[in-house]
């Protein structure tokens, strides 16, 4: 059964999918059309098994759905508003200073 997510725990979900660049390529990719696991494998050059890490933990987050279609499994962005939200964020960040880094944090400083 799904639950309605607070406000907080929703900005949260959208966050973490965030937290990682090859999320973000699947969303942007999903933002453009439905597709399949294979198929975004291979357009993002990453491995099934990674892709399939991914996917779940997008699907966790509520920001895509798995759709059967036929015997196959199409990936699609759970809520159209997500498409726009994406692009607004982009327009966003492109906004910011060019000379403000967002160091990551495997360099060992935090993020803003």
């Amino acid at each position: 059964m799904l639950s309605i997510a607070t406000d907080i725990d929703a900005l949260a979900r959208f966050g973490r999918a965030l937290a990682d660049p090859i999320r973000c390529r699947i969303l942007l990719a999903l933002r453009d059309v439905p597709a399949h696991p294979a198929d975004l494998a291979d357009v993002l050059g990453i491995s099934r098994t990674r892709l399939s890490n991914h996917l779940a933990c997008l699907r966790d987050c509520g920001l895509v759905v798995a759709v059967p279609a036929g015997r196959r499994v199409r990936y699609e962005l759970a809520d159209p508003r997500l498409a726009h939200a994406l692009d607004d964020l982009r327009s966003a960040v492109i906004a910011v200073e060019n000379d403000k880094t967002c160091l990551d944090a495997k360099q060992g400083e935090d993020c803003c």
